[in-house]
């Protein structure tokens, strides 16, 4: 189910790489994305990401957003499909501005070489030696607070990270294990790590226990029995909600932590940033590029 998940995937990254994007609505690319993972079967993983500029991750748009792609950026797109909860996760960097594009072949470079250093038994520490030194070949830095990591099914995030730099990063890749391999980029001169900006947009149920008003408390449940252990976009949550009072509810839930936020993640100096994703199983030989 992980190939078929990946092969829907697949599908929704050729489409995104025909979106008209400068100057159009974030919340119309965000929702066209979603949209057609869901004419091909499938759920999203996750909200699709619209990561701009220096906005690294985490940013979905909320359900009023007014804002547009500029016409001169580079833009992450990040999304994913889960199907009957087996998770898969890409991303593609466009740069609208040509002064980005080398910036944008780093980031895909160094994700082919990742994904060729694969293999089982190997250290995950390694694959961060190797994205490094092939993101400071083409002049520029990785992010060293953002990572790969592996999958299981209804879950994202399973345990294991892959690094973006050298280091110490115990564990070692087995057969049969997904992953998704991440390179984030950023300038030579950046400071090379993400910080939490002071919003959110995206959310994961924690319990409903706690909640204290009964709109809270039939919010909690719709979204534990909606998007279970999966993320979701406070947008998602709204449009679909048939109770009242639905921004009181939610405030609640939050301040509660029944459900908790992902910060928009922006690049901590303020400089441009470039994403390539794949996910990938772990075989006897390397890996199977599963999003490809």
């Amino acid at each position: 189910m992980f190939a078929k998940s990946g092969r829907i995937l697949a599908e929704v990254r050729e489409f995104v790489k025909t979106l008209p994007l400068a100057g159009v609505s974030v919340l119309e690319v965000c929702e066209k994305v979603e949209g057609k993972i869901q004419s091909l079967g499938a759920d999203s993983a996750f909200p699709c990401n619209v990561g701009i500029n220096d906005v690294a991750a985490h940013y979905t748009s909320p359900w009023d957003d007014t804002s547009k792609v500029p016409e001169d950026c580079i833009v992450k797109v990040d999304f994913g499909v889960a199907l009957d909860g087996f998770v898969t996760d890409t991303a593609i960097t466009m740069a609208l501005n040509p002064a980005y594009e080398s910036m944008k072949v780093a980031a895909e470079a160094a994700l082919q070489e990742a994904l060729a250093a694969v293999a089982p038994g190997r250290k995950l520490s390694e694959i961060g030696s190797v994205v490094e030194k092939c993101v400071e070949r083409y002049g520029f830095k990785p992010i060293r607070n953002l990572t790969g990591h592996k999958i299981d099914r209804y879950t994202i995030h399973a345990g294991k990270s892959v690094p973006n730099v050298s280091g110490i990063e115990s564990g070692r890749f087995e057969v049969g294990e997904v992953y998704a391999i991440e390179p984030f980029v950023t300038l030579k001169s950046a400071e090379g790590a993400v910080r939490d900006g002071d919003s959110a947009y995206i959310y994961r149920f924690v319990k409903a226990k706690g909640a204290k008003t009964d709109e809270a408390v039939r919010l909690a449940e719709f979204v534990r029995d909606t998007y279970k252990t999966l993320p979701f976009a406070a947008r998602w949550a709204h449009n679909s909600w048939r109770g009242a009072n639905f921004q009181v509810a939610f405030g609640e839930l939050v301040k509660l932590r029944c459900i908790v936020g992902y910060p928009v993640l922006v690049e901590a100096s303020g400089h441009v940033v470039a994403q390539a994703e794949h996910t990938i199983i772990v075989t006897e030989n390397g890996c199977r590029v599963l999003t490809a």
